[in-house]
């Protein structure tokens, strides 16, 4: 029989799509207010791998991404997907939202996204917010699985998960 231990804290992930610099740097300001400062960050990207987003949010959207700095216990992580939702909804404008903001986890083996959307490959983890392993750390790098989002899959954002996920062992030596 194994033994149940606490699980050891994990790095906050947060991804953004917009199309309005000013949005972002506010709801950047806001997740720093409620978790902490930046230790790393992507560069602004594209956003062209579905035009899901389009209709609510605009044309020429952007995707970005940051790691918070504080470690977390992942018991009650539904929060942040919560507190997120409350920053859309904030920064929404004539009942649409100006930023779409995908908050999730790092730990040395995967990749988990926050989602408030039910499907066979996700685990409801309450209060409906819902994970899901979005990358799988393996020979090295992270990678996808077959469920994977495409933007997920793209080099310039698998090199960033990687810098963060260096950036979260180092922190856990200290």
């Amino acid at each position: 029989m194994g033994k149940s231990a606490p699980h050891k804290k994990v790095k906050l992930i947060i991804g953004f799509i917009f199309n309005d610099a000013g949005v972002l740097k506010t709801a950047i300001r806001t997740a720093v207010k409620k978790w902490g400062p930046v230790d790393s960050e992507s560069d602004v990207l594209d956003f062209c791998s579905t035009d899901y987003y389009q209709e609510e949010l605009g044309d020429g959207l952007k995707r970005k991404f940051i790691g918070i700095k504080r470690l977390v216990s992942p018991e009650n992580i539904y929060n942040l997907k919560i507190e997120t939702n409350r920053t859309e909804k904030v920064l929404s404008r004539a009942g649409k939202r100006l930023v779409n903001i995908d908050p999730g986890y790092i730990t040395e083996s995967k990749l988990i996204l926050l989602t408030t959307k039910d499907y066979g490959h996700r685990i409801y983890l309450g209060h409906g917010i819902y994970a899901e392993v979005t990358l799988k750390f393996q020979g090295g790098s992270f990678g996808p699985l077959e469920t994977t989002y495409p933007d997920y899959k793209r080099e310039e954002c698998i090199m960033f998960f990687n810098n963060a996920r260096h950036i979260y062992r180092e922190s856990l030596k200290i």
